[in-house]
């Protein structure tokens, strides 16, 4: 972990006391210094909730002042809504105060519309979001979701190759993967000729699922920058619960529940203790979450400065044995691909 200023700090944007307070990790071998907690943009896409625009805009300018400089973010989020809110954002935003990544190969919400994993979709897509988000180069171009490729021998043969020459033409400066099951990981990273600088995935570095640890020893060996999403498993690590299209399985979402009611009757946020196990682990270098909310936003960044009470510290070590550990990291892998290729082909029939 890293305590200096990190380059991304400029002296007149930055709150400097904020910023003292957020913590650093070394990016993998990319040389990039990343802070622990990273903004994912999918929210600014009215994917969660309606927003607005000004608070978006104001919650985008609040995250990166407090020391936050990795943006996330994709065409698919509002299908280019949140880019372009972000874009808006970062106007009159120091270039060299932030890390921007996006993605390509998912777009649309019609299952024929929704993933191009083509190489000529690929370099089309980068141009989209470089004008959305009104920069002239993206820090790390990932490729999104692979596992609804048809094979990712598409993705290796295809889509990185692609990457490589938006990387070569200075649109890009690092290339990425992402997806939910982990070891399509290190099939690609065993195969593919395109050097691969980064992995992302979500839901695998949390209190119900943290086997993404499991993987650790591999991607330090290859150098790769760790990003980690959802800390509190897409609504399952919270008081409101799984949103209805949640797809893990019933007990894992009742299981969820009841730690959840656990800790409300103690008087503890189950999500505190979520952020809190997944900001405690180093080797997970940015972990993402999503906000439109200036309230949330604060919330998550207290949670990497402000330690757990002994109540809460407590309960968290209760809620892992009675709860989470019998659940053995059960996952929804395959699930959210069958329901894709179930839909093409409904609509093909």
């Amino acid at each position: 972990m890293l305590r200096k200023r990190p380059v991304t700090f400029v002296p007149g944007f930055h709150d400097e006391e904020l910023c003292s307070k957020m913590r650093y990790n070394s990016f993998g071998d990319t040389g990039l210094a990343v802070s622990v907690l990273s903004f994912g943009a999918s929210s600014l896409g009215s994917v969660f909730r309606s927003t607005t625009e000004e608070e978006s805009i104001e919650v985008v300018h609040q995250a990166l002042r407090s020391g936050i400089n990795v943006i996330d973010v994709a065409p698919w989020y509002g299908h280019g809504k949140a880019e372009t809110v972000l874009g808006k954002a970062l106007k009159g935003v120091p270039r060299e105060a932030y890390y921007l990544t996006t993605k390509v190969a998912r777009y649309l919400p019609e299952a024929d519309k929704m993933f191009d994993f083509s190489a000529d979709r690929t370099l089309r897509s980068v141009d989209e979001s470089l004008a959305r988000l009104g920069v002239d180069y993206i820090d790390i171009i990932q490729v999104h979701d692979m596992e609804f490729a048809d094979s990712l021998d598409v993705v290796i043969n295809e889509t990185l190759p692609a990457l490589q020459k938006v990387k070569d033409a200075g649109k890009a400066k690092l290339i990425g993967i992402t997806g939910y099951p982990l070891e399509n990981f290190r099939t690609v990273l065993e195969k593919s000729t395109v050097e691969i600088d980064s992995i992302l995935t979500y839901c695998r570095g949390s209190m119900n699922d943290n086997s993404l640890a499991e993987y650790i020893p591999y991607f330090e060996s290859k150098g790769v920058g760790i990003m980690n999403a959802s800390p509190i498993s897409m609504g399952l690590l919270s008081d409101r619960g799984a949103p209805s299209w949640h797809p893990a399985s019933q007990d894992i979402k009742d299981t969820c529940a009841a730690a959840a009611a656990y800790c409300k009757e103690r008087g503890v946020d189950i999500s505190r203790l979520a952020m809190d196990f997944t900001l405690s682990q180093p080797e997970y270098h940015s972990t993402l979450v999503s906000t439109a909310s200036l309230k949330n936003l604060q919330k998550n960044i207290d949670s990497v400065y402000t330690p757990l009470t002994e109540l809460e510290r407590k309960t968290q070590k209760e809620v892992m044995e009675k709860f989470m550990k019998p659940l053995n990291n059960k996952n929804w892998e395959g699930v959210e691909v069958a329901e894709y290729r179930a839909s093409l082909k409904s609509q093909d029939g």
